[in-house]
């Protein structure tokens, strides 16, 4: 592929907004916006952990809670779910779950 001007003169301003940047990270304002960053992405990094470590709990309440609502909304929905699928397809109630 030819390097024409739009390419070279697109390296040449991200070089530049490249140089800038490394200048403005090297002030003081750039070393609070720095920390700050580095704050945020730990604050993140944790409420994720939070979320993976919650995520089994999550999915099986809704897993028991979706089952009840189910035999609730739609009291003959295995019977319904046998005639479409065949086979065993019992839902099993929440006590049963666990």
């Amino acid at each position: 592929m030819p390097v024409n001007a739009k390419h070279l003169a697109t390296f040449i301003l991200g070089a530049a907004a490249g140089v800038a940047l490394n200048k403005y990270l090297q002030t003081e304002d750039g070393e609070k916006l720095m920390t700050d960053l580095k704050e945020k992405g730990n604050q993140l990094r944790t409420e994720a952990e939070g979320a993976i470590d919650k995520a089994p709990e999550y999915f099986e309440k809704l897993k028991t809670e979706g089952i009840s609502a189910l035999k609730e909304k739609f009291p003959d929905i295995e019977k319904l779910l046998q005639e479409l699928i065949g086979g065993n397809t019992a839902i099993t109630s929440a006590e049963e779950v666990k």
